[in-house]
């Protein structure tokens, strides 16, 4: 399996902290060699682990935000 390439550019927030120490955040992530996107997902404390999560363009963040303040 190729290695998994991951660069956090920029922290956003932090959605919640399981009782084990591992926290939802959405970040702007860098994988491999593409351009970065919006990633929700879990994340160890320091980094080095992840779950499985999400990735979204600018637009869908958009689109996104706009469906949500329709709730």
């Amino acid at each position: 399996m190729a290695e998994l390439k991951y660069e956090i550019v920029k922290k956003i927030g932090v959605l919640s902290e399981s009782d084990k120490g591992w926290k939802k955040e959405i970040n702007l992530v860098k994988w491999n060699d593409y351009a970065p996107k919006y990633d929700l997902r879990d994340w160890n404390e320091d980094h080095t682990r992840m779950g499985k999560g999400i990735t979204l363009t600018e637009d869908e963040v958009k689109k996104l935000k706009e469906a949500l303040e329709n709730i």
